[in-house]
C-alpha cells in the first residue's frame, strides 16, 4: 500500500518538533498549558490584562463550578453532525490548548466538549449554513463552554455561532481544518446588556486550507474575544475579520494572535469599530509572529475605530514580531478619528440633513466589511443592527463628537 497523504498526526508531531528547535514565545501570547497554575489570576498590570475591567468580571476569573448550560439550538444540514466528547476525546483531536484563563477554566470546568464535525469532502453551500445558537437565561448564571470544530480534508462550510441573552460565559472553541478544506466561520456576540462574554476561538490551518473568521460584537456589557491562528503545513490562508459597535458604557475588546509557524502561509486581518454615548470603550489587540520557519509569508493586519459621540475611549495596537526577513511582505495599520468633517460637509452641501449624513458615513465605514462575511442573510441583519445601534444616538439629536 502506498501511502500518498501525510498523517494529521505526524503533521503536529512534525510542527512541534520544529518549534522545539526554534521556540520563541510571543510577549502577547502566554504559552499554552491545560494546567491553571499556568495562568495565575490576573491583577490587572499584566500586559495582556491591562485593558480589561476586571471588576466588571463579576468573579468569572475566580473558577466557580457551575452545573448551568446555555440552551442550544442547532441547525445541521446534512451529513453534520453534533456530539458530545470529554476533555479527553478533545484533546485527541488536536486541540489548541488553553493560553489564558478563561480557556483553562472553560476546559476544566465545562464537563466535556460539543463536536461539530463536518466530514471530509462534503461541499455545503452557502445558503445552507450550520447554526448554532446558544442563549443565556440569567445575568448571574456562571456557565462554561468547550467546542471542537472539525472540517475534514476537502470540505467545504459555513457555521454561525450566535450568543444571545444574559449569563456569565467563558468558553474556548478550536477549529481544525483539514488539508484542502475551506471553512467561512462567524461568532455573533449579540448578548442582553448585563452579560459577560470571555472567548477564544483557535484555529488550526491545515495544508493549502482556507479559513475565513468573523468576530461581531454588538451586545453584552463587556465581551473579550481572543481569535487565535497557527498552521499545520505550507499553503494555509487565515482571513480574519471583526465589527462591533459600542455603546455607553460597553467594554468591547478584540485580540488576535497570527503564529505563523510554516513556511509559505498567509494571513489578513481587517476590524473595524464604531462608539457612542459616555463611557464606550473598545480594545483591539493585533499581533503577528512570523517564526524563522515560516519564510515566504503574506500578513497584513489593520484595525479602523469610528468615533461618534464625547465621552469614548478606543484603544487599537497592531504588532508584529519577526524572526526572518525571508518573507514576502508584512504590515500593519491602526486608526481612529471621528467623523469626517469634508464628507459630512460635502452631504449637507447637497440637501442631506446632518443625521442623515452621518447615517450614510457609518453606514460607508462599516458596508466593505460587512460584505465579506459571504452569508447574504447575516449581512442583511448586520446591517440592520447598525442602523438600530445609530437610531440610539446619532439618529436621535445627541451631539456628534466635538460638537458643543
Amino acid at each position: 500500500m502506498t501511502v500518498t497523504d501525510t498523517d494529521p498526526a505526524i503533521a503536529r508531531d512534525s510542527v512541534a518538533s520544529a518549534l522545539e528547535q526554534d521556540r520563541v514565545e510571543s510577549h502577547l501570547n502566554p504559552p499554552p498549558s491545560y494546567d491553571l497554575a499556568d495562568h495565575p489570576l490576573p491583577t490587572g498590570r499584566e500586559e495582556v490584562w491591562r485593558f480589561t475591567p476586571l471588576k466588571r468580571l463579576r468573579g468569572i476569573l475566580d473558577g466557580e463550578a457551575s452545573a448551568t448550560k446555555l440552551r442550544r439550538e442547532v441547525s445541521l444540514p446534512e451529513g453534520v453532525t453534533l456530539t458530545e466528547i470529554t476533555a479527553e476525546q478533545a484533546r485527541e483531536l488536536g486541540e489548541l490548548a488553553p493560553n489564558d484563563r478563561p480557556s483553562a477554566l472553560a476546559v476544566a470546568n465545562a464537563g466535556g466538549a460539543v463536536l461539530l464535525d463536518v466530514p471530509a469532502d462534503l461541499e455545503l453551500e452557502t445558503t445552507d449554513p450550520v447554526v448554532v445558537t446558544l442563549t443565556g437565561e440569567n445575568a448571574d448564571d456562571l456557565v462554561w463552554g468547550h467546542v471542537v470544530v472539525r472540517l475534514g480534508r476537502h470540505s467545504k462550510a459555513t457555521i454561525v455561532l450566535r450568543h444571545t441573552g444574559s449569563a456569565r460565559y467563558a468558553a474556548t472553541t478550536t477549529v481544525v481544518v483539514g488539508d484542502g478544506a475551506e471553512l467561512n466561520m462567524v461568532s455573533l456576540q449579540d448578548w442582553d446588556d448585563d452579560a459577560v462574554h470571555l472567548g477564544r476561538d483557535a484555529i488550526r490551518v491545515g495544508r493549502d486550507a482556507s479559513v475565513k473568521h468573523t468576530s461581531v460584537s454588538f451586545g453584552g456589557d463587556v465581551v473579550r474575544m481572543h481569535a487565535n491562528v497557527e498552521y499545520d503545513g505550507p499553503g494555509g490562508h487565515a482571513e480574519l475579520l471583526g465589527l462591533y459597535f459600542a455603546d455607553a458604557g460597553q467594554h468591547l475588546e478584540h485580540r488576535l494572535f497570527a503564529d505563523h509557524n510554516q513556511p509559505r502561509t498567509k494571513s489578513n486581518v481587517a476590524y473595524k469599530g464604531a462608539l457612542q454615548g459616555k463611557g464606550a470603550r473598545t480594545v483591539w489587540i493585533g499581533n503577528v509572529l512570523i517564526r524563522k520557519v515560516a519564510e515566504g509569508i503574506e500578513t497584513y493586519e489593520e484595525n479602523r475605530n469610528l468615533v461618534l459621540t464625547d465621552g469614548c475611549q478606543a484603544d487599537s495596537v497592531p504588532n508584529l514580531e519577526i524572526e526572518t526577513g525571508e518573507i514576502e511582505g508584512a504590515g500593519h495599520a491602526s486608526a481612529t478619528a471621528r467623523f469626517d468633517d469634508e464628507q459630512l460637509f460635502y452631504l449637507r452641501s447637497r440637501g442631506v440633513s446632518d443625521a442623515e449624513a452621518r447615517r450614510l458615513v457609518l453606514h460607508g465605514f462599516f458596508n466593505d466589511l460587512i460584505r465579506k462575511v459571504g452569508i447574504p442573510s447575516l449581512e442583511e441583519q448586520l446591517t440592520a443592527t447598525v442602523e438600530a445601534e445609530l437610531a440610539k444616538n446619532v439618529l436621535d439629536g445627541l451631539p456628534p463628537v466635538g460638537s458643543s
